[in-house]
């Protein structure tokens, strides 16, 4: 499933801020500049109610400043945003990792055969198809630990500072394919232990690379 068509299955609210964020690392949306509720509504073509729900959840993480009747303004990303956030996935994720180990994942082959295939074309594995089978691979695990809250709030973090930052792609795509399989293995072979240990560092290597490449701004 591609990422837009998964995130097509979430409420409006999360999907309005999954697409915020995305423009807001992007820097499509830069700090100091003011975002009009109505304005945003119209792009979208939704009503303004989930808009102001989705600045709503901005502003608790810290990315916007609601103005009274005049939308909000954009805050400037740091160093402890990027920190926090990645945190709070290594958290979250390594414990969904053990989850899917203890439960069982009936899928973890066929990703496997997919991660191994993409191994073999590494060097003309396009972006987009890289990120569906990351977005892939880390949602059947949210599956597979099969925690509504728990995938739901790994959903609303998922469109964070992996986007808008330079890295090199392939060195990038390189580790992140191979500690995917390493998870999925470990998850196989139920081994909920070395199933978090792996994930946590995976989202910690991730973590780091962000925070040496972010522009912030």
């Amino acid at each position: 499933m591609r990422i837009m068509e998964s995130m097509e299955l979430l409420p409006a609210r999360v999907r309005i801020t999954a697409i915020l964020k995305k423009a807001l690392f992007s820097g499509e949306y830069k700090s100091g500049d003011e975002l009009s509720l109505t304005d945003i509504a119209g792009k979208l073509g939704v009503s303004r109610t989930p808009v102001r729900e989705a600045f709503q959840a901005l502003e608790a993480e810290g990315l916007i400043e609601l103005r009274m009747n005049k939308g909000a303004i954009v805050k400037p990303i740091d160093e402890k945003y990027i920190t926090d956030h990645y945190e709070m996935r290594m958290l979250l994720e390594s414990e969904a990792a053990g989850r899917a180990a203890k439960n069982g994942m009936p899928d973890a082959d066929k990703l496997i055969e997919k991660l191994v295939d993409a191994q073999k074309r590494m060097e003309s594995l396009s972006g987009s198809e890289y990120e569906d089978l990351n977005f892939e691979v880390h949602t059947a695990i949210w599956t597979a630990a099969d925690n509504r809250r728990l995938y739901k709030i790994l959903s609303s973090l998922w469109n964070g500072p992996s986007i808008g930052f330079t890295s090199p792609k392939l060195d990038h795509y390189i580790k992140s394919t191979q500690e995917h399989i390493d998870i999925l293995t470990y998850i196989k072979e139920n081994d909920a232990k070395h199933a978090r240990k792996e994930m946590e560092h995976h989202i910690e290597r991730s973590m780091d690379n962000i925070l040496k490449n972010f522009k912030f701004r």
